[in-house]
């Protein structure tokens, strides 16, 4: 199983009844089944990164017998974006957001592609608006990310305003993905994702919340969906094995396997507005690619 990081996965990339007998298999009960807040199951496909680095059109098909519904795109391998977007079409699937590579500052193919994939969401999995100095040796967060301040919050979200303004020109949606580097504390006691939400324009930038991350970076996704409502579109559903120790990076989980309770934070999804929820995985890996995406997609579908 390869190893490789989001960051190296972007650089690097240029039915029903199936989902029954799984859902059985895993102890879930079929009455009562219910996609999470009554959407399309979704998923990003970073979770099979490597299966659909070899076999795009075949995964993407697999992806929709076991019952996904629609797609996150994180790269597009040795195809073009309207290539890897015809695939998704073929497949029967839909793809409402793609992690884009928006460190700018020109976005002109960026966007392009994004409206060769059909999204309405153009999503930075990172924004780099922080690495143009060096990265200190001291860490604040289990990602590895370096220790940052206000200042640096308030640069990223100069510029997570900046790409928002001009995807809104090119007819998209901006929104931002976390990882738990912004769950560092600022002088105040508050977060730094509380300054990239109270520093950002509420019409040009949305929120993706990868809800693993938040709650490894201390979190609640429950409690920012009440706290800043209209700002959050998507969610990813991810789970690790136990919280990680400081300064340790946590192993990821099947859904259901680790430690994170998505039943309060899909009941608030519902009344927030998500309108999307990709299943996503974090390595390492313990089965195939794709049995832990039909693990993810059973615990999906038995949840209400």
């Amino acid at each position: 199983m390869k190893g490789s990081t989001r960051r190296e996965f972007l650089r690097n990339s240029g039915g029903v009844g199936a989902a029954a007998l799984a859902a059985t298999a895993f102890g879930f009960s079929a009455k009562a089944w219910a996609d999470p807040m009554g959407l399309p199951v979704g998923i990003q496909l970073y979770t099979v990164r490597g299966v659909i680095e070899a076999d795009t059109p075949g995964t993407l098909k697999q992806l929709h017998d076991i019952g996904y519904r629609e797609v996150e795109t994180a790269g597009f391998g040795k195809y073009s974006a309207k290539e890897f977007g015809q695939f998704i079409k073929d497949a029967g699937l839909s793809c409402p957001s793609a992690h884009l590579q928006l460190n700018g500052p020109d976005y002109g193919q960026v966007f392009d592609d994004a409206h060769a994939l059909g999204v309405t969401y153009a999503t930075s999995s990172t924004l780099s608006a922080w690495t143009s100095r060096p990265r200190p040796a001291t860490t604040g967060a289990s990602h590895g990310w370096p220790k940052l301040g206000l200042d640096d919050f308030k640069r990223l979200a100069a510029k997570m305003n900046d790409v928002g303004t001009k995807a809104k020109a090119a007819g998209l949606q901006y929104a931002y993905h976390n990882h738990d580097l912004e769950f560092q504390k600022m002088p105040d006691g508050s977060y730094g994702y509380d300054v990239l939400l109270n520093e950002t324009d509420h019409a040009l930038v949305k929120f993706e919340i990868d809800c693993g991350w938040m709650v490894v970076g201390g979190a609640s996704p429950v409690a920012y969906m009440k706290k800043y409502p209209g700002r959050f579109r998507m969610i990813h559903v991810k789970d690790f094995k136990a919280m990680p120790q400081v300064g340790k990076r946590p192993e990821g989980s099947e859904l259901g396997a680790g430690f994170i309770d998505y039943k309060p934070i899909f009941a608030e999804g519902r009344r927030a507005g998500i309108q999307h929820a990709f299943a996503e995985q974090e390595g390492p890996y313990t089965k195939p690619e794709m049995e832990s995406a039909r693990i993810d997609y059973a615990y999906l579908h038995s949840m209400s």
